[in-house]
């Protein structure tokens, strides 16, 4: 009998799920991180938990409720040290999920924007042009749609969720990264 990996049996759940519910799956969680990540870069996955007044802050800051306090991280580091961080995220747009990779340079600043799977027709999901209005922004209150980000004809439900995952991330990130730098700098 074989037994599989953790990541391996993850994977094919996500593939099990997303074909159940017919939702089109366009990359692996790795072929995903390679993209974001390429090498020499080396990713390791962390695992952090989010006190309930860290869930909270993350929420406000993000103006869009952080659900859960399990936080899974991919940081990437090359030869030369860290190079990003990657979170994965799930959500409904109206009545299907949709997984975006959000990463997230050294600096605080978003690296991209991935789409990884997305349930809605096809019509809804935004074009790589818009998404790459996130590259390089930090969580401000100009990072929403009707702001910074411009409005999408028939996707309207898809941008604003999509948006409001990436400040979800950016806020977390900041509090996972600085939870990381007040670690290092303990005795």
């Amino acid at each position: 009998m074989a037994i599989l990996s953790r990541s391996a049996a993850a994977a094919i759940f996500l593939l099990a799920a997303a074909s159940a519910l017919a939702v089109p799956v366009y990359s692996s969680r790795e072929q995903a991180l390679a993209r974001a990540f390429p090498p020499p870069a080396t990713v390791e996955r962390k695992t952090f938990f989010l006190t309930e007044a860290e869930r909270e802050k993350a929420s406000r800051d993000a103006r869009s409720k952080v659900e859960s306090g399990l936080v899974i991280a991919y940081l990437a580091r090359d030869p030369k040290g860290p190079v990003g961080t990657g979170y994965f995220e799930t959500h409904v747009v109206r009545t299907m999920p949709q997984t975006l990779l959000v990463t997230i340079r050294p600096d605080g600043t978003l690296q991209a924007v991935e789409v990884i799977a997305f349930g809605e027709p096809e019509d809804y999901l935004p074009r790589r042009n818009w998404l790459k209005l996130f590259v390089g922004r930090r969580l401000d209150d100009e990072l929403v749609v009707g702001r910074s980000l411009a409005h999408v004809t028939r996707a309207t439900l898809t941008t604003r969720t999509l948006s409001e995952a990436v400040r979800r991330g950016l806020a977390v990130h900041a509090i996972v990264a600085g939870r990381a730098l007040t670690q290092k700098e303990a005795p």
